[in-house]
């Protein structure tokens, strides 16, 4: 190796593994990042340093691919703590590079990062001049075989200092969990004999590449084929049911709950997932494969642990005699599923009158549906709104759907994860972000930082001038809304002081702006401003309040 300063050899070892980097420059990230520039790694600037992360967790998710994000020590460390504790939850590996107190000791304004991060979940990286390279790669190493975030802390003092030559092995190849037990014969033998199979594909599949085996898995069966929100149409094709959780239509959840044997592929089974406990029916045989070393929900019955797409091909070669669907027993389980799909109700279609004169989210959604391009990536803020574009709008592939700040329950992360996956998207590919106004305040800064880095973006803010999910879980029971109120913003003037175009939308007329925008080549970015009702409650939402509900009788009965 050539001879480098610390920073430098960080920045070279995470060179072989990556090539973006998100951040905001300061004193102890500065020799890093002008170490980064010069060997070719590209830099994408944020405002905030929360984003950092946020940006780098979202292009994980768009790309499959690992970015970094990098911070100063102190403030700017623990301004990026909310979106590092969300890539923890939601276990993306993500790497934040950042200063730290000096190796010789705290000073006065040091605190002890470590001792956070481990708080987080996550697990701290302190190179030294002797092993600064092999430290960085320990550290890489553990984030993609853990699937977590980790910090790469480079002391203040030792940043500008050479480096000791070091010789690092090669990278490792990535580890695949096998079903060490025999316990995929047993799940063979449970499939074949089932009636009414369903096959629920989470994120774990998708990253894992095992929407063909699934597939024809689901096909051989004659199962119907579910998917979280984060696997959304892994699965699509004969059977498909959609979304599983709130997100999902009722008709759908229904056949979900007559299956008798559900196969669960690298999901969770979150709250979300399950509709509080509702999903599934009691009789049902649940079975998890999944890279994960337990069962993740009290419901699975059977738990491999194993890589989803290795196992899925397994479990096809255990099942005798060629494809046939037709002759499947569970036929006439996939022919039912389609009369009721047909016949039954799906997503309420919106109204178009509403108590305040607002728009209705629901109608406003399945027009821009119409207005966006086809080819779209789609990234979503927490908060109210957060169903309606998995609801209501189309999204070709399971990574058109970014959702940072699910997992921690976040809102404001929504700009910052633009940035990332803007960075990410293929050509020709146009970013839609989907924002509350609440969220969109917290994370404003980055709009501009948004504008810089998308070459077509479209921002959707559902602007109900409040904080739509405390509005109807509490405003509802009689508190006081004052503190849930928003002074209504003027965000598409906000856009077009720093350089976007941009529209007020009070009437679904007025998406003729964006229209044209679209029309002229979709170029730069466009803020949609939505002035929508705080009127209409988010199914998602009832079913988490009905939840608490239960809870809470459970508890005094």
């Amino acid at each position: 190796m050539t001879s480098l300063n610390v920073s430098g050899r960080v920045a070279q070892v995470l060179s072989s593994y990556l090539s973006d980097v998100f951040g905001v420059m300061g004193n102890g990230n500065v020799y890093f990042l002008d170490a980064a520039e010069k060997l070719g790694l590209r830099f994408s600037a944020v405002r905030h340093e929360g984003a950092a992360i946020a940006a780098a967790d979202a292009y994980y998710r768009t790309s499959g691919r690992l970015a970094a994000g990098t911070t100063t020590y102190g403030p700017g460390y623990t301004n990026a703590l909310t979106a590092l504790a969300e890539a923890v939850q939601a276990q993306i590996p993500v790497v934040l590079v950042t200063g730290d107190a000096p190796s010789s000791g705290n000073r006065p304004q040091d605190v002890d990062q470590a001792a956070i991060a481990a708080g987080l979940g996550a697990a701290t990286f302190t190179v030294t001049r002797e092993a600064a390279g092999s430290i960085t790669q320990q550290a890489v190493e553990y984030a993609l075989t853990k699937r977590t975030a980790v910090v790469i802390a480079i002391p203040y003092d030792l940043a500008a200092l050479e480096a000791a030559e070091e010789e690092l092995p090669a990278p490792l190849a990535p580890a695949v969990s096998e079903d060490v037990d025999g316990g995929l014969g047993q799940v063979t033998r449970l499939l074949a004999g089932a009636k009414r199979p369903l096959i629920l594909a989470g994120r774990g599949a998708h990253l894992a590449g095992a929407g063909p085996e699934l597939r024809e898995l689901a096909d051989r069966l004659g199962a119907l084929t579910a998917g979280t929100a984060l696997a959304l149409n892994l699965l699509q094709g004969e059977g498909y049911l959609g979304v599983a959780g709130g997100f999902g239509t009722d008709t759908a959840a229904g056949l979900m709950g007559e299956a008798d044997v559900v196969l669960v592929a690298g999901a969770s089974l979150s709250p979300f997932t399950m509709r509080f406990g509702h999903l599934l029916g009691p009789d049902s045989t649940v079975i998890q494969i999944d890279a994960a070393l337990q069962p993740t929900h009290p419901r699975v019955d059977t738990f491999v642990s194993a890589d989803v797409k290795s196992a899925a091909g397994r479990i096809l070669k255990m099942l005798a005699g060629p494809a046939s669907p037709d002759a499947s027993p569970a036929e006439a389980w996939r022919a039912e599923a389609r009369r009721r799909l047909v016949e039954g109700p799906a997503h309420h279609p919106g109204s178009a009158e509403t108590p305040d004169g607002r728009l209705d989210p629901r109608s406003l959604a399945t027009a821009l549906d119409a207005v966006l391009p086809e080819r779209r990536t789609v990234v979503q803020d927490g908060g109210h709104f957060v169903g309606w574009a998995p609801m209501y709008w189309r999204i070709p592939r399971p990574q058109d759907l970014v959702m940072v700040g699910t997992a921690y329950q976040a809102i404001g992360l929504g700009l910052a994860s633009a940035v990332g996956a803007a960075r990410a998207v293929e050509d020709g590919r146009t970013l839609v972000l989907a924002s509350g106004d609440g969220g969109f305040l917290m994370g404003l800064s980055d709009l501009e930082s948004l504008i810089g880095a998308a070459s077509s973006a479209v921002v959707v803010i559902y602007n109900d001038a409040a904080y739509g999910a405390e509005i109807h879980q509490y405003g509802s029971q009689g508190l006081t809304e004052k503190p849930m109120l928003i002074p209504e913003v003027d965000f598409s003037g906000i856009a077009r002081a720093l350089g976007a175009e941009s529209a007020i939308i009070r009437s679904l007329a007025d998406l003729s702006a964006l229209q044209e925008w679209i029309d002229a080549g979709a170029r730069g970015t466009f803020v949609a401003d939505c002035r929508i009702t705080s009127s209409v409650r988010a199914p998602w939402l009832s079913e988490w309040m009905a939840a608490k509900q239960e809870a809470k009788a459970a508890v005094a009965g």
